[in-house]
């Protein structure tokens, strides 16, 4: 099998990808009985998650000990990225430089399934395809926060006061009150009770907001942005080539985005393909007019990001290998036709049994 496909066909098949429905052929007289169906290269979903931590520092945040008692306390700005995993999901897109034909004769039963890209699955046998779906998500982790939201909160003494340290006791007073009204609701006490638990739940959260915003301006606030993004890797030989960049700045970003330190992905084969034996130990022969199929080679395919491994696992790779054959006489077996599934991400005989009529 060649080793090197048109960038521009597999972009396009994996622009489609989670689209693909299985269909079934069939030997008709518009097609000339005969069946065209491809195999496929392995392709790889690598989904790289990385975590972007936001820290805002505490406008009063030097009284923090003083007035709450608090010593967590963040007492600078800060942005964080980190990368938090990388997930592979192996698939396969068709060669398009290599179709094959199954030729049949009128009335023959046989049918095979492809793929809507004409990727063969099975023969005689329906089967089923998935696909991952390409991600591009962002997750908001907590409350995202100016560090200024006390402001909300705070009264004319507030705003009168002359030096920052009043300013943190008017706050600390202010806190103190909510803390004990919360105190009286929830014990039954309060002066002016609500008149149903709805609105005590409403009381309370107004108060927990408070409570929360008036804490903040002491302790400083964070929040977590998750970000998943999605990037096609189809290997073409062994070596090592960037996938995409990480930068503490911006996160994950574009292989041609300089801002970022390149994330290396590398493949390395552990295993070539080998030709079936028989029971002697003889290398098989390719029947004639064949079903082809793949023996697929094995390679390791690791991810690093400046010198930290991030992935390593072994992979099937109809790349690294090889085709083979099936002699089509047993899909045409009238008592006992045969059936076979083939692995849709390395075109590699799965399962091969006998169907009864």
């Amino acid at each position: 099998m060649k080793k090197s496909i048109i960038l521009l066909a597999w972009f396009s098949i994996f622009l489609n990808i989670g689209a693909q429905q299985t269909k079934l052929l069939t030997a008709e007289k518009h097609n000339e009985y005969g069946l065209v169906y491809t195999l496929p290269v392995t392709a790889f979903q690598v989904e790289v998650v990385a975590v972007k931590e936001v820290q805002i520092a505490g406008h009063f945040s030097k009284y923090s000990k003083l007035f709450t008692a608090d010593s967590k306390v963040i007492s600078q700005d800060a942005v964080n990225w980190s990368i938090e995993s990388v997930k592979v999901i192996p698939y396969g897109i068709p060669d398009a430089e290599n179709r094959y034909l199954m030729q049949l004769k009128a009335g023959s039963t046989t049918f095979i399934g492809v793929a809507d890209d004409g990727m063969l699955l099975s023969i005689n046998k329906e089967t089923e395809l998935s696909f991952p779906e390409a991600l591009n998500v962002t997750t908001i982790e907590g409350t995202q926060t100016t560090g200024k939201e006390y402001l909300e909160f705070v009264n004319e003494d507030f705003t009168s006061a002359q030096s920052s340290y009043k300013q943190a006791q008017i706050l600390a007073e202010e806190l103190q009150e909510i803390r004990e009204a919360k105190l009286s609701l929830t014990r039954g006490t309060a002066e002016t009770m609500p008149t149903d638990g709805r609105q005590l739940e409403i009381m309370l959260s107004s108060l927990d907001q408070q409570e929360k915003a008036l804490m903040n301006a002491f302790t400083g606030s964070s929040w977590k942005e998750r970000v998943v993004r999605s990037f096609t890797f189809v290997p073409e030989k062994e070596g090592k080539s960037v996938l995409c960049r990480f930068s503490l700045t911006d996160g994950i970003v574009e292989a041609d985005d300089y801002s970022g330190e390149p994330v290396y992905v590398s493949v390395k084969v552990v295993e070539e393909a080998q030709l079936p034996v028989d029971s002697k130990g003889d290398e098989k022969k390719i029947p004639k007019d064949a079903v082809i199929y793949c023996i697929p080679g094995t390679a390791d395919l690791s991810l690093n990001y400046m010198g930290t491994p991030l992935f390593n696992k072994s992979y099937q790779m109809s790349q690294f290998g090889m085709t083979f054959g099936l002699s089509p006489s047993i899909f045409t077996d009238k008592k006992e036709p045969s059936y076979a599934i083939f692995d849709p991400s390395t075109g590699a005989l799965k399962e091969l049994g006998t169907l009864k009529q």
